[in-house]
C-alpha cells in the first residue's frame, strides 16, 4: 500500500489527524508536547485509497527530555519511505521559525507535499492561512482534526496523489505473485545447475551434458512447491576471467551477473566431488556484494566419499563447506544428487525458511538492546590519531520491501563520527547482532552516519577524547 508520513513541530495536532484519518484512536492527543516519540502505523478509513498512515514524534521540538534527536530521527525515516507527506502546521500559532525549518528540510523530499493547517475550526480563521503560502507548497488545505472540518477535502487531494500509486503496486504485486521468488541458480561450470533445475521441475526442461558451459544464457522457468510460486534462473557456469576463451562466454557471465541482481535470493551450486575451489569462493563473493541471501547447494554427494558410512560423508561435507566458505557465515546449505534427486525438494524448503527469517525485521527497541550490550561488552578502540572514541547514538532497520520478496534489512547506525568505525569492530557488531538475531542465509548490512548529541545508548560524555 502507499504510505502517508504526518509531520510537523510538536503540538500542531499531528495525532489528532492521524486518528481522524484512521476512524479511531490510536495516537495519544494530548496539549503537552513530545508525547508521540515513535512512529505508528495504521491503514486509513477516510480515504476512498487504502493507504498506510504513519504519525511521527514532534520534529525540532524541545521537550528537555533528551528525546528530540530520536523523535527527529524517527521522523527522517517515515519521511524516506513515505509516498506523500502531510505537512501540519497550526494556524492558530501562524507561522513559525521552526515551520520554516521543516519547509526547508521538506522542500528537499521527494515525495509530494500537502500543506495541511491544522486547528481552523471556523471559516472566519481560514483568512489567517494565507502567511503559509510563504512557505512555497502549491497546495494548502485548512481543517479541524479534532472537528472534522475540511477532512473531505483532505481526502480527495490524497486519494488524487495515492491512487495512481496504489494502481501500480498492485500490478506490480500481482506480476510479483506470478514469477514468485525468484531464485538464481550460480555456481562454476559444470556443477550440475542445470541437473538440479531439472531435478526440481522433475522435467528435462534444460539441456544437461558433461560438457562444461553448455548453458550459454539465463533461463527463466517456473515452478510451484507448497503452494508457493518460484522463478528458477539457470545461469551459465562461472568461469575464471582469464579462462574465458570466447567473447560469448564474456557475454554469458555478464548475464549471470545480471540475473544475480534481478532475484531475490541466490543457489549457489558446488560441485561436492570435486570439493570447493577458488572459483566457488569468488562466485560467493559476487553474492555478497550483490548483498543478496544466499543458500548453498552441495551437490553430487553420491559421488562423494562413496564408500563412507552416510553420517560419516555428512559430517566431513559440512565440515568442508564451513572451512572453505567460512566468510557466508553460517549460510543454510542442503546435501543433495540432482542425478538421482536424493533431498532435492529440500533445496526449495530452505529457500522458503530463509524468506520467512527475512520478514522477521528487529524493532528499533530490539536492535539498540542488542548493540549498547555489544559496546558496553567491548567498548570501541580509542582513535589516536583523531583522539576520540566511536559513540553510537541510536541505531535502527529499514527496509525496502518493493524490490525483492526476500527483503534484506540494511542497519542504520548514527554515530559521533564514522571515521572512528574499524573494520575489526564493525566486524564485532555485525557478529554481536548475528548472535542477537540469528537469520542464517541473510547478509547483514550497515548504513553508519556521522551526526551530533550529546547523549548515546553507547556510554556516556561529550564524545570527546577519552582515556
Amino acid at each position: 500500500m502507499p504510505s502517508v508520513a504526518i509531520v510537523g513541530r510538536p503540538n500542531v495536532g499531528k495525532s489528532a489527524l492521524f486518528n481522524r484519518l484512521a476512524g479511531r484512536r490510536i495516537a495519544i492527543v494530548h496539549d503537552q508536547p513530545g508525547v508521540t516519540r515513535d512512529r505508528i502505523t495504521a491503514p486509513s478509513a477516510a480515504t476512498a485509497t487504502l493507504c498506510t498512515l504513519i504519525d511521527t514524534g514532534g520534529i525540532g521540538g524541545h521537550t528537555g527530555d533528551g528525546f528530540e534527536e530520536l523523535v527527529t530521527v524517527e521522523a527522517d525515516i517515515a519521511m524516506q519511505a513515505a509516498d506523500l507527506i502531510l505537512f501540519v502546521v497550526d494556524g492558530r500559532d501562524g507561522l513559525l521559525p521552526a515551520d520554516r525549518e521543516l519547509a526547508r528540510k521538506l522542500r528537499k523530499a521527494t515525495a509530494p507535499v500537502l500543506l495541511v493547517v491544522n486547528k481552523v475550526d471556523d471559516a472566519k480563521h481560514e483568512s489567517a492561512t494565507g502567511e503559509f503560502a510563504a512557505l512555497g507548497f502549491c497546495e494548502t488545505i485548512a481543517v479541524s482534526a479534532e472537528h472534522g472540518r475540511g477532512i473531505a477535502g483532505l481526502c480527495e487531494s490524497i486519494d488524487r496523489i495515492v491512487s495512481p500509486l496504489a494502481r501500480q503496486r498492485e500490478a506490480e504485486a500481482v506480476a510479483a505473485e506470478s514469477v514468485g521468488i525468484r531464485l538464481c541458480i550460480v555456481g562454476r561450470p559444470n556443477a550440475g545447475k542445470s541437473s538440479l533445475v531439472n531435478a526440481i521441475l522433475k522435467d528435462e526442461r534444460t539441456i544437461v551434458s558433461d560438457i562444461a558451459g553448455t548453458t550459454r544464457d539465463a533461463i527463466d522457468l517456473p515452478c510451484a512447491y507448497r503452494s508457493e510460486r518460484f522463478t528458477l534462473i539457470d545461469t551459465a557456469g562461472l568461469r575464471a576471467r582469464s579462462k574465458r576463451d570466447s567473447s560469448v562466454e564474456v557475454f554469458s557471465a555478464m548475464r549471470t551477473v545480471k540475473a544475480v541482481r534481478r532475484s531475490d535470493l541466490c543457489v549457489l551450486v558446488v560441485d561436492l566431488a570435486a570439493g570447493i575451489t577458488a572459483q566457488d569462493r569468488k562466485i560467493a563473493q559476487v553474492i555478497l556484494e550483490e548483498k543478496k541471501p544466499c543458500l548453498v547447494v552441495l551437490n553430487k554427494f553420491d559421488l562423494y566419499q562413496p564408500k563412507a558410512d552416510p553420517k560419516t560423508r555428512v559430517r566431513e561435507a559440512t565440515a568442508h563447506l564451513r572451512r572453505e566458505l567460512f566468510f557466508l557465515h553460517d549460510t543454510p546449505f542442503v546435501i543433495c544428487s540432482a542425478k538421482t534427486r536424493t533431498s532435492v525438494d529440500a533445496v526449495l524448503g530452505e529457500t522458503l525458511k530463509i524468506r520467512d527469517a527475512a520478514q522477521d525485521v528487529p524493532t528499533t527497541g530490539q536492535l539498540n538492546r542488542i548493540l549498547q550490550q555489544a559496546f558496553e561488552a567491548n567498548p570501541p578502540p580509542l582513535d589516536r590519531k583523531l583522539k576520540r572514541r566511536l559513540k553510537l547514538y541510536y541505531a535502527t532497520a529499514a527496509v525496502n520491501e518493493r524490490y525483492s520478496l526476500v527483503p534484506v534489512p540494511t542497519l542504520v547506525l548514527f554515530v559521533n563520527d564514522k571515521r572512528l568505525l574499524t573494520a575489526s569492530y564493525e566486524s564485532y557488531l555485525v557478529n554481536c547482532f548475528r548472535e542477537g538475531r540469528p537469520a542464517p542465509g541473510i547478509p547483514v548490512i550497515l548504513s553508519v552516519r556521522s551526526r551530533q548529541r550529546r547523549e548515546w545508548i553507547g556510554g556516556k560524555g561529550d564524545g570527546n577524547a577519552d582515556g
